[in-house]
């Protein structure tokens, strides 16, 4: 299911917004292992602040959203419509139920939600960008498959 056009392909290949991308999703990674871990880590007693859970959550947010908004303009550069294009309807969509998981901890914590609610959220949050992230992943394999079909397309032509 090839979403691009050869001059689609170029301008991803060669925009600003795909390095972007390319250096932020890989701290979001480390970002996301060290929250999961000082989560767990709380979570089993290990620590005994709670504070580091929400910054790291914070931080992780902070991530996802910042690659959820430099998507939006790759999204416009490359399709010509800022998000929920037909090219990545269901990859916004993940992001977007993403950013409302994790900013649902932040309004459980303005309402005073227990410790206890708190961590089980965190935990959902990190797990939607697992699947999430899973998603992305799947799409890109296969639209690197679909490169190598383009390139030997225009092997054969010439």
């Amino acid at each position: 299911m090839p979403r691009y056009t050869p001059e689609q392909l170029h301008l991803r290949n060669t925009t600003i917004w795909t390095k972007v991308q390319f250096i932020l999703a890989p701290i979001q990674f480390v970002v996301f292992l060290i929250g999961v871990i000082l989560t767990f880590a709380f979570s089993k007693g290990y620590i005994k602040d709670f504070t580091w859970v929400t910054v790291a959550l914070a931080v992780k947010t902070s991530f996802l959203f910042a690659l959820m908004f430099t998507g939006m303009f790759w999204e416009k550069l490359i399709f010509d419509k800022w998000i929920y294009g037909p090219e990545f309807y269901w990859e916004d969509v993940g992001s977007t139920i993403a950013c409302a998981v994790h900013t649902s901890y932040f309004i459980a914590i303005v309402y005073g939600t227990a410790p206890e609610t708190l961590i089980i959220i965190a935990y959902l949050s990190y797990l939607s960008y697992v699947l999430n992230a899973a998603q992305y992943l799947v799409r890109l394999y296969l639209e690197k498959q679909n490169e190598k079909r383009l390139r030997r397309e225009m092997k054969v032509s010439q």
